[in-house]
């Protein structure tokens, strides 16, 4: 008997079952290189291999909206251009296309923000797909599993975990992966108990071998004895019961013991995302990453582009919807666009200086967000603040969108809140005077805290200096809320922090009226909350 403890838990249960190894066929591309008379011959098979590809992403989009985005990554014009160029230059077909993906995997994989990161897994699952059909290969079809199992690989990928039946595959671990995966994702939707970055695995269980986990608490248990398989047992009744309990829950809004109401939103990236967060009843959006609008495509959206996307999410969650201007830079670059080096990217040209620089493509996202205030409770939140002069130059540009759609006759919100985020020292040193200019704050802990710490979350080397709970990290939050409500504004956070249940007593406290997160956290932060009661009454 082995006991492993793991951090990254990504769908929480408990699991008894049989192993299941799941290899990956060798989908290692072909090395040989072809003359300028083979080159319309290699096209040709990339052409039949993305033909296939999109009919079976077709069916799938039609079951899964996941899909939907990988249809389109599929079919996207830039990836068949970087193909194209690399046959051209002299490479097989299946050389070309794991060059281009991974070129395009990198983009998102480079990021430090976890959400974003975990978007180049998808497009590898993408890369997966065509080189499965250029080298006439079949993968194991998990959906094909008759025994009660808990599958072990090194990474699954959402066209692999789509498959699964619930009934049949009671966990999953894997070598590598990410909490915020789409594969976690589609876990959570399945109740399947999820660990992911349990490090050599893969070499410590055999096909068949008896297995226990606890994904909540972290544990698995190789080769357990029959006291601990019983111990198991009684732990999965009881998280059964809590969690019919937290589903109960959902049913009523978040609560604490002495009668403030907290407003529990979610933090997306699309439409998606929004309808995955509306079973548990949300009280809106409090962070809508307008960067993937500009990320997942193969130019600057256009103003009719990005109106029918915030719409569409206004529609879907008309009680609040708060949309974060482009925020890009830093360790999110775009294919189309070419950023100058920096030395040091998260001090540089990123987010609202980009915005404020480029201001027809900045007016053209105003206009877009102000469109879709007509259909919903619409907020526009301004990323990266330092100064007063910034805040007022964005808020004046909006009130030149709105008098652009005035003469034009177009239908928005004349009294649409315009805030900020607090994610610098200086947004927090003059948060007396943001407060009264600014509708309301949200305050974005991930940036905050590296910033305020000079620690560089992505720095494994550090990590262990990288806290939220640091001192002077709670005394600046504190500050802010205090600043905020002096002035009568709501104060917000859509950092990790919001989500952390660990975090939700000391954020209640200090009188923080919204926590914005991903939707897999909010059952257990809305059950802290009905635990507390507040005793400082902010």
């Amino acid at each position: 008997m082995e006991q492993i403890l793991v951090e990254k838990t990504a769908s929480r249960g408990i699991a008894a079952a049989k192993v299941y190894k799941y290899q990956e066929p060798d989908l290692t591309p072909d090395t040989y290189t072809i003359a300028e008379e083979e080159t319309a011959k290699e096209q040709k098979k990339f052409a039949c291999a993305k033909e296939a590809v999109i009919h079976e992403l077709e069916k799938l989009a039609s079951e899964n909206e996941i899909f939907a985005a990988h249809l389109e990554i599929a079919g996207d014009f830039t990836l068949q251009e970087g193909v194209d160029a690399k046959i051209a230059e002299g490479k097989n077909a299946q050389a070309s296309v794991q060059e281009t993906i991974e070129e395009f995997a990198a983009i998102f994989s480079a990021m430090d923000d976890a959400y974003m990161k975990e978007r180049g897994a998808d497009i590898l699952d993408i890369g997966k797909r065509f080189m499965v059909e250029l080298k006439g290969i079949r993968r194991p079809d998990l959906g094909a599993l008759e025994e009660e199992s808990i599958i072990v690989a090194k990474d699954l990928y959402p066209s692999d975990t789509v498959k699964i039946r619930p009934e049949i595959v009671k966990g999953i671990l894997t070598e590598e992966g990410g909490v915020t995966s789409h594969v976690s994702i589609i876990a959570k939707s399945m109740n399947i108990p999820t660990l992911v970055g349990v490090k050599g695995i893969l070499s410590k269980v055999e096909d068949g071998m008896f297995v226990c986990m606890d994904a909540g608490e972290g544990v698995i248990v190789i080769d357990p004895d029959e006291e601990k398989v019983s111990e198991f047992a009684e732990k999965k009744a009881a998280f059964e019961q809590e969690r019919k309990y937290l589903e109960e829950l959902r049913n009523k809004p978040a609560v604490t013991k002495d009668g403030k109401q907290i407003y529990l939103c979610a933090n997306v990236g699309n439409a998606e995302d929004i309808k995955k967060a509306l079973p548990m009843n949300i009280d809106g959006v409090g962070l809508f990453r307008s960067e993937f609008l500009y990320m997942e495509n193969t130019h600057f959206p256009t103003e009719e582009e990005q109106y029918r996307v915030y719409k569409e999410a206004a529609e879907l969650c008309p009680q609040e919807l708060t949309v974060r201007t482009l925020d890009i830079g830093g360790d999110k670059e775009l294919s189309y666009f070419d950023f100058e080096k920096e030395e040091n990217p998260f001090l540089g040209w990123r987010a609202i200086r980009i915005s404020l620089d480029m201001k027809e493509m900045f007016k053209e996202q105003l206009r877009a967000i102000l469109r879709a205030s007509a259909y919903g409770h619409v907020r526009i939140m301004f990323p990266m603040i330092i100064s007063l002069e910034e805040l007022r130059e964005a808020k004046a540009l909006v009130e030149e969108c709105k008098q652009e759609l005035k003469e034009a006759g177009i239908a928005f919100d004349p009294d649409i809140e315009t805030g900020m985020m607090i994610e610098t020292p200086s947004s927090v040193l003059l948060a007396e005077e943001f407060a009264k200019e600014a509708d309301f704050f949200s305050i974005g802990t991930n940036d905050l805290t590296q910033y305020l710490l000079a620690v560089d979350r992505g720095n494994k080397k550090i990590a262990d200096r990288y806290s939220y709970f640091h001192p002077a990290v709670l005394k600046a939050i504190g500050h802010v809320i205090d600043a905020g409500h002096k002035e009568g504004i709501k104060v917000g956070m859509c950092g990790e922090m919001a989500g952390d249940e660990k975090a939700t007593a000391i954020l209640l406290e200090m009188g923080l009226d919204e926590f914005s997160m991903s939707a897999g956290s909010m059952d257990y932060v809305r059950k802290q909350i009905e635990d507390i009661k507040i005793s400082g009454g902010k």
